[in-house]
């Protein structure tokens, strides 16, 4: 008879406690490595510098993951299809960071087609918006008169940005805040964007897929170096026009 799985539980009292040691994470579902404890500041700072990260529905107990392998993005290898290149020269639109933080959460956490629901519940939202007022959390937001029309927002540990989650609310809003992120990420010297685990969207833009052990190893040579801290603007020439910015 197999053994029971048996998932490490942490303590929501204890934000110290240590992570177990991410080759027990299991296999399937894949890079599920503990359960329990909180989203505390303190504790999301040291699970993200691990390469770990939560990842759960509403209704369920926070679980933490840190899946084998990872799918990342190297900043300067996205791949930018003909009607994306087209869309990116029109220029007809603005892009910001940490413009609109809380908007790019509300665009995210919407459900999606076909979906009856959203995994970024109420915890995971002001967990994010702890992080983001102390500088380890940032947005994209693409702006068109005016309006967001896509964006995105992840979290930096050293020199990796941890892509949370992307939305758009018209054709390309996502895949230019990604353009315009690597374009900075690039300008910055960032080393990947880490996307957890792999998909058809991503497949498109030139993800690939990174054994866990590579994955953390590039993340604790990236560590050595801080990342650009507090509130984020664009050192690189973007889109900008006052007639496509929020009043």
């Amino acid at each position: 008879m197999d053994s029971p799985v048996r998932l490490h539980w942490l303590d929501p009292r204890h934000p110290l406690q240590p992570f177990p040691p991410v080759h027990l994470a299991m296999r399937e579902p894949n890079g599920l490595l503990a359960i329990g404890g909180d989203l505390s500041l303190t504790r999301l700072l040291r699970a993200y510098a691990q390469g770990i990260f939560p990842w759960y529905n509403p209704d369920e107990p926070i679980l933490w993951w840190c899946p084998d392998p990872r799918a990342v993005l190297v900043p300067d290898r996205l791949h930018v299809s003909r009607s994306l290149h087209r869309t990116i020269r029109r220029a007809d639109y603005a892009v910001t960071l940490d413009r609109a933080f809380e908007a790019v959460l509300d665009g995210c956490a919407a459900p999606r087609r076909g979906s009856q629901g959203t995994w970024l519940g109420g915890d995971m939202r002001r967990a994010y918006r702890q992080l983001h007022a102390h500088g380890h959390a940032h947005s994209v937001e693409v702006w068109r008169a005016g309006t967001l029309i896509g964006g995105l927002y992840g979290v930096v540990s050293g020199r990796v940005f941890f892509g949370e989650s992307m939305f758009s609310a018209a054709t390309d809003g996502s895949k230019l805040a990604m353009f315009w992120l690597c374009r900075q990420l690039q300008a910055w010297h960032f080393s990947l964007i880490d996307c957890q685990v792999k998909s058809p969207h991503l497949d498109r833009l030139g993800a690939m897929e990174m054994p866990r052990e590579t994955f953390l190893r590039e993340l604790a040579l990236s560590r050595e170096r801080p990342h650009p801290p507090g509130i984020w603007r664009f050192g690189i020439e973007v889109p900008s026009s006052p007639e496509h910015l929020p009043r």
